[in-house]
């Protein structure tokens, strides 16, 4: 029986993690926030440029729970390297809305 879905769906690595902390970043070229994550004990804290002005301030993000991609590299975006890419729903160009678990689980869980 053939596998569900495109193949390279399946090399995405998809984790859960918690937003430790959330800061402006105006460098950035568009709106967006520093965030650090917590992957749990196997992929640990990683960072990311998040562009989630539009419905989120820095305090209301720590502590949350979001969904990324863990496994598409480092990309530098001005004076930061953002090692994921976390996930959302975009309704329009310049909004995003987070996807995250609606119950808690443990940081580094995966999403399959």
């Amino acid at each position: 029986m053939p596998e569900f879905g495109p193949p390279d769906f399946t090399s995405i690595d998809i984790r859960v993690g918690t937003v430790l902390t959330a800061e402006p970043f105006p460098e950035a070229r568009k709106p967006a926030y520093k965030l650090t994550i917590d992957f749990g004990p196997e992929l640990g804290v990683k960072r990311s440029s998040a562009q989630l002005t539009a419905h989120y301030q820095p305090p209301d993000l720590v502590g949350r729970q979001v969904i990324a991609a863990v496994n598409l590299g480092t990309r530098r975006i001005a004076t930061f390297d953002s090692d994921v890419l976390v996930l959302g729903a975009m309704p329009a160009a310049s909004e995003v809305i987070l996807i995250s678990p609606d119950r808690a689980v443990a940081n580094g869980t995966r999403i399959a």
